[in-house]
């Protein structure tokens, strides 16, 4: 490998290297310790150096060195992994640079030339695979060592590496760390002790930085029931966040199956880079605090002040700006900050160069200003181009004329408001679609009533009224403590759709997406699935209580929102908690502006929540335990097992407290959980808990403290809340109410406030990323657990074995997904499948992992008897083996009788395994994982399966000519390499014999009539061209031979003498030879086998 020029003084300090051979100008060296004459005491503390220093050498044990003869100076151009490869290099240099160098006059000259050469040489190397590196030089010489240490397959991408020390018990083991998109690797040598740990990102459990009485601070890393800890990191933050995007991005990916189609720097896992990753999560961390849709990016960001006009002060900040949209946060404590679209902006002022400002002006006579920007013209040109606003002289001729023209367009848009709307890219609803919050018609305000209720009403709408005319109203709102104080005060009911849009980012997504939702409602109008089956089914469940919903004016809009989600994205479809969530969101909303809100919840503010394992819900729920053990410390000590909590909580994460709490106090919560996220719902439930928490404490089981939780959900009330009766959801007929005090939502809400207001929404989301590890393995040891308990009835290994084969197994499903996102495991990945279909394998998989387990090596990974048996175990056909199919397989090899081995192995020469043509090994079905699942089919192959009868060796089909040479030649290539492979030979040879000698009798008896002489001419030739062709097999040992499938004529039309055996046939005969009985009879080392594939899986792939 060609390296940059690097000056040495000593070209042999210290004695470390032994020159090879040297010239005029270069000199070829090896390291001392390595090579001829290597090892030793010398190898030993050369190697220890190497290590801790992170020289090349340890790896590169071959260096060429440039010198000129007036000089001490050496400059290091070239090292190598092997002798061959560095004399690849020193000849290069001899062929085409010797000769050139002698026109030179000068040594400086000639140092120049050969650093250019080189240089040259090292840019044309990593012109495609390094340009995206930081230091191309310096990783370069680290992925050599990775490449060379570890030995995983060249797909695999290197991210970054770090020098650290790994403790091996309560010793440190000085090393480097290597962190690639699909595993940890860590490496040291330290006095002859070599440790080399290779964890994939896919079986961490557990990634958190930790410090103790020993370790200051270091990284904790679960994985197989171990510990690792990694300290002594200069860069220590930096590496954790690189480890914690790492190990998310395999999650996503590998149990997911997301595809980043919209994230160009995640898209391939071939080039993935720590710009990539960091680029991204900010990106990631960008959208969440600013609600923006996911196709946005963090493309810039610019410090500033902003003028903030109703405190009349600077406020210091960031400006970050994405494709669409203009963001400013404040960072002085002051909580402020503002979202503005780019189709809001309709010019962009440059004040004078002094202040380094600019000013922003929006539609509706709004504008921000922002000063000492660095590079504010830059940032005020990309703004311009970004909105399509021109700059030019030509088409302005001052300052003053953009003003004025900028003024008639917001007083025409005073004037014509429904040309807002046409501005903004809305068109008319469908007439299908409701176009008024159930609330406003089904219980309309109003405004001549003078109740105490009605009159605070009005005196909140004020509030937000006099908010608006202060900080702004709509997209471009300032965002304040002042807003929140008004949020957790209540808002009023007239406003409250309106506020949700804002809060959420929904009004963002329906105004980039005009008439979407009209076209998906007449898309998904009378579709049939199973979403629409269970939405069906849940409709009249979803607040039956209220009027709204005992009317099909409810229940349609309900039903139309619905179906549109799931058929928006089928991904999730509908989960239940989602009906109660959308009918709520229907009596404050309209309905196209529910199904966005519906889509900010599901889709950005309650990631994972809504699908088949609600992950995002377990999550969160683990962040729950976590605050509960920080700051309620009492109830920890009186509950140790907190999955109570757990279990209790469930519903208030995934309805929001609708399901628990009267709808008119519900709300109140869900407007601060538009407004805080996540947060609000946290930081609620731990008031609940400490407003109870004495009686949690006193109470003696589970059962009691549910009793007790239910009773002060009951006792809640909104006391300001202008809704009758009729549509207040409060149990008033619970006689049990009345014992407990009546509580204000709107005081448990202050209060939530103001004792858990203090966490920050950056430890909640730190908080899911390391609890999302644990909550995946657990469910996916849980799915495991299932996945054994069911086949271990069927088989004969046991529970650990079948834990191995299980691990090897899903390895192998992933192992296709690592280096690609088009594998069809991901493409065809069916979340809606049951446990024991999750992971599948194709063909070329199956292959792979099975001639690393049969136990007579008979089967390579691209031989024709793997197809066979390929074909033979996936029984419906599809191109896919499950876990199950392929656990039979092996059982039957293994711990099968000598019957049963000998019927699997015959059953690999009969169709559908043996007959069918190459091209039709992977035969995908087209329903799985889209469309409509037929539940009948299912239905039906599940009864299929219960009465299935076992088969018998009488109900076997009769083998023919061609199929039998190819059996008794698959028995050549299973018996070859064993001890007794001539004795196990002949025994075959000696059964085909006896067998086609007694098929010639049998069909001489059985043709009496036919003259005898030519039957026993052309049954003779028969029998001795399938001896020739037995002979050929035995010769050559490949069941993939040119003559496996047809024989070719010798001399005789075979058709005519068509002969055939039964199983019993020879079954009998292979019994009568001891040799082979004992063969297939002989127990296999499960444990070994498994030990064996768990070390070759990966190199097998590596390999390739």
């Amino acid at each position: 490998m060609w390296l940059k020029p690097d000056e040495i003084l000593l070209k042999n300090a210290f004695k470390l290297w032994v020159t090879e051979d040297d010239n005029e100008y270069f000199v070829l060296q090896r390291r001392r310790g390595y090579g001829d004459g290597g090892g030793g005491l010398t190898g030993l503390l050369v190697g220890t150096l190497d290590t801790v220093l992170d020289s090349t050498s340890k790896v590169a044990p071959y260096r060429i060195l440039h010198h000129t003869p007036d000089s001490q100076v050496y400059w290091s151009i070239a090292c190598g992994v092997t002798k061959e490869e560095i004399v690849q290099h020193w000849e290069w240099l001899q062929q085409n640079i010797m000769r050139t160098l002698s026109v030179f006059d000068s040594s400086e000259d000639i140092t120049s030339f050969v650093q250019g050469k080189i240089r040259g040489l090292i840019a044309e190397e990593g012109k495609t695979s390094l340009v995206l590196e930081e230091d191309p030089e310096k990783f370069r010489e680290a992925l050599l060592r990775f490449e060379k240490w570890f030995e995983l397959p060249p797909m695999e991408k290197l991210v970054t590496y770090y020098s650290c020390s790994y403790w091996r018990g309560k010793v440190p083991c000085q090393g480097w760390l290597y962190l690639s998109t699909n595993f940890l690797c860590f490496y040291s040598y330290l006095l002859g002790a070599e440790v080399k740990l290779i964890i994939s990102w896919d079986e961490v459990w557990r990634l958190e930085k930790t410090s103790n009485v020993i370790l200051t601070e270091s990284i904790h890393v679960l994985a197989h029931g171990e510990d690792h800890y990694f300290s002594m990191l200069m860069h220590l933050n930096e590496t954790f966040v690189i480890m914690e995007q790492l190990a998310d991005y395999s999650v996503k990916r590998l149990f997911d199956k997301e595809s980043f189609q919209r994230e160009p720097a995640l898209s391939d896992p071939l080039q993935i880079t720590k710009r990539g990753l960091e680029a991204h999560a900010k990106s990631e961390q960008f959208r969440t605090f600013f609600r923006l849709p996911k196709e946005e990016n963090l493309l810039e960001v610019h410090e500033s002040f902003l003028w903030v006009p109703f405190s009349h002060f600077n406020t210091l900040g960031k400006i970050c700006l994405s494709e669409n949209y203009l963001c400013f946060a404040s960072q002085d404590g002051s909580q402020c900050h503002v979202i503005i679209p780019m189709r809001e902006v309709i010019n962009v002022e440059k004040s004078d160069a002094s202040s380094r400002s600019l000013t922003v002006c929006m539609r509706g006579k709004r504008a921000v200003r922002f000063s000492e920007v660095r590079g504010y013209q830059l940032l005020a040109n990309t703004i311009r181009s970004r909105c399509g606003i021109s700059a030019s002289p030509q088409h302005s001729a001052s300052s003053e004329a953009i003003r004025g023209e900028c003024q008639s367009l917001i007083n025409h848009f005073e004037d014509n408001p429904e040309d807002v709307t046409l501005m903004v890219g809305q068109k008319d609803s469908s007439k299908a679609v409701s176009t008024e919050a159930l609330m406003t018609v089904f219980h309309p305000q109003d405004v001549e009533n003078l109740e105490p209720k009605m009159l605070k009403e009005k005196m909140k709408e004020q509030s937000w009224n006099i908010h608006f005319s202060e900080y702004g109203r709509g997209t471009s709102m300032f965002f304040t403590r002042k807003t929140r104080d008004l949020i957790v005060r209540g808002v009023p009911e007239a406003l409250r759709g309106e506020l949700w849009m804002l809060f959420s980012g929904a009004v963002n997504d329906m105004a980039t997406h005009p008439g979407y939702y009209s076209d998906l409602v007449e898309q998904s109008l009378g579709t049939s699935t199973l979403a629409t089956d269970e939405i069906e089914r849940d409709l009249h469940r979803s607040l039956p209580e209220h009027p709204a919903f005992q009317s099909d004016t409810g229940i349609s809009a309900l039903r139309r929102v619905l179906t549109a989600y799931a058929y928006r994205n089928p991904k999730i479809g509908y989960c239940q908690a989602m009906n109660i969530l959308t009918s709520v969101l229907l009596l404050y909303a309209k309905e196209e502006e529910a199904f966005w809100l519906l889509v900010a919840v599901c889709e950005r503010m309650l990631p994972d929540y809504f699908n088949r394992r609600i992950i995002g819900a377990l999550v969160d729920q683990a962040v729950f335990e976590d605050l509960i053990r920080e700051n309620l410390p009492q109830l920890v000590e009186h509950m140790t097992d907190l999955s109570f909590f757990s279990s209790v909580s469930l519903s208030w994460f995934l309805t929001l407290f609708i399901s628990v709490l009267p709808i008119e106090s519900a709300v109140n919560v869900v407007d601060c959980f538009f407004y805080d996220g996540i947060k609000a719902i946290l930081q609620l439930g731990l008031t609940v808990l400490d407003y109870n928490l004495g009686a949690l404490i006193s109470c003696q089981d589970d059962a009691e403290a549910v009793t007790i939780l239910n009773k002060f959900f009951d006792s809640v009330t909104n006391k300001d809340s202008p809704l009758p009766s009729t549509v207040q959801q409060a149990s008033a007929g619970n006689n049990d109410r009345a014992s407990h005090p009546k509580v204000d939502i709107s005081e448990l809400i202050r209060e939530a406030y103001e004792k858990y207001g203090n966490i920050r929404t950056e430890e909640v989301e730190s908080s899911r990323k390391r609890n999302k590890l644990h909550v995946i393995q657990t469910l996916e040891d849980t799915t495991k657990q299932n996945v054994i308990r069911v086949v271990t009835q069927e088989v004969q290994f046991s529970a650990s074995h079948l834990d191995s084969i299980y691990n090897l197994f899903k390895r192998q499903h992933f192992l296709c997904c690592y280096w690609t996102m088009k594998s069809p495991a991901l493409l065809h990945h069916d979340p809606s499948l049951a446990y024991l279909e999750q992971y599948q394998l194709g063909f070329q998989q199956f292959s792979t992992l099975f001639s690393l387990l049969e136990p007579w090596a008979f089967c390579t990974s691209k031989s024709t008897l793997s197809l066979w048996v390929f074909r033979l175990i996936d029984e419906n056909q599809d191109g896919l083996v499950n876990f199950k199919e392929f656990c039979f397989a092996l059982d039957t090899l293994y711990s099968g009788s000598f019957t049963n081995k000998l019927k699997f192995l015959f059953k690999l020469h009969l169709p559908p395994a043996f007959d069918l043509p190459e091209e039709g090994v992977i035969r995908k079905s087209p329903e799985r994982g889209r469309g409509k699942v037929d539940l009948q089919a299912y239905l039906k192959q599940w009864q299929n399966e219960i009465l299935r009868k076992e088969e018998t060796i009488k109900d076997l089909p009769r083998i023919n000519q061609s199929q039998f040479i190819q059996f008794s030649k698959t028995l050549y290539n299973i018996f070859h390499g064993d001890p007794e492979e001539e004795s196990l030979y002949r025994a075959v040879a000696h059964v085909t014999s006896l067998l086609l000698r007694m098929e010639e009798v049998g069909r001489r008896l059985q043709e009496p009539t036919s003259p005898s002489g030519s039957t026993k001419s052309a049954d003779t030739v028969a029998a001795a061209t399938a001896e020739e062709e037995l002979s050929a097999g035995k010769a050559s040992t490949s069941p993939g031979s040119s003559g496996s499938r047809n024989s070719p004529d010798a001399g005789v039309d075979l058709t005519e003498t068509q002969w055939s055996f039964s199983f019993e046939q020879v079954l009998a005969s292979l019994l009568n030879e001891p040799t082979i009985v004992r063969f297939f009879e002989r127990p296999v080392d499960v444990h070994t086998k498994l030990g064996q594939a768990r070390v070759s899986q990966l190199k097998l792939k590596a390999n390739k």
